[in-house]
């Protein structure tokens, strides 16, 4: 799914292609910090305080593809949080409590069949939950009609909701073939807000972020198609993407602050690739 419409309106090009070939650096751009507060969710959450300025994610969801318009739907199992491009200890993550997200969404792209053409395109519609839960790792996969889903994560809590920021360059989705199918990619900025068990689960900043910048990019490896075949629509299976926070209204150098963090997909890219 491509990017370049979005960045290119936000003057950002070179942050992306830094960012892209590991060469961004953490003394000249830093994503904003935040702090996460496990036990002060309404139900208390067994973790401990986490202190990071990205969130890695795995990504199981479903595309369908009719036409020029697609729908998605999924979970994004948080793995794991960095900061400044290093991992950070994140006491009892999927271990004695777990972070996911669920979401679908529905936008225009420009046809074809993802596997034999480039597709590109972007959201129209995307809403989110972010959901907390006690206990071991949650298991995600999708059931014999190629719909997402989750075993375990008893009596999810609801920390966080959101939906697309609206506009054309708010959000980019698009496909590149690859034998044996093709990579996606896809790219949103979403409003964000406390849930009803959120407590004080979001310790710092004390007036929280209020805009999330999403960013996945999936090899072919990690993507199989639907029933019908590619044409109709495809599936991935542990994904890799990243999620960061930045004010409702960033300056134009906040956005490049924040576009650093796409190195941190590059190197989970990279990871997967190798194993």
């Amino acid at each position: 799914m491509n990017f370049s419409s979005l960045l290119a309106s936000r003057g950002i090009r070179r942050t992306l292609v830094g960012a892209a070939l590991g060469i961004a650096s953490t003394s000249l751009w830093a994503l904003p910090s935040f702090t996460f507060h496990p036990a002060g969710a309404a139900t208390p959450l067994a973790g401990g305080d986490v202190t990071a300025d990205n969130i890695i994610i795995s990504d199981y969801s479903t595309v369908r593809l009719s036409g020029t318009t697609f729908t998605e739907s999924g979970y994004l199992p948080v793995q794991s949080f960095q900061m400044g491009g290093t991992t950070v200890v994140a006491s009892g993550l999927n271990s004695t409590y777990g972070l996911y997200f669920q979401y679908s969404g529905n936008g225009t792209q420009s046809g074809g069949n993802p596997a034999t053409s480039p597709t590109t395109g972007s959201f129209t519609g995307l809403t989110y939950t972010l959901f907390g839960y006690n206990g071991p790792a949650a298991t995600f996969g999708f059931d014999a009609g190629d719909n997402p889903t989750i075993t375990g994560a008893a009596s999810p809590i609801v920390l966080a909701t959101g939906s697309l920021v609206p506009g054309a360059n708010e959000s980019s989705v698009g496909t590149a073939p690859q034998s044996p199918s093709f990579n996606s990619f896809a790219g949103a900025n979403v409003t964000v807000a406390g849930g009803a068990g959120a407590g004080t689960f979001f310790a710092s900043p004390a007036t929280f972020y209020n805009l999330g910048v999403s960013s996945f990019i999936n090899s072919p490896t990690q993507i199989s198609p639907v029933s019908g075949g590619f044409a109709n629509g495809f599936r991935i299976s542990q994904g890799g993407g990243s999620v960061n926070f930045a004010p409702a209204v960033p300056e134009p150098e906040t956005y490049a602050l924040m576009l650093a963090g796409l190195g941190a997909v590059g190197w989970l890219f990279r990871r997967r690739k190798q194993a």
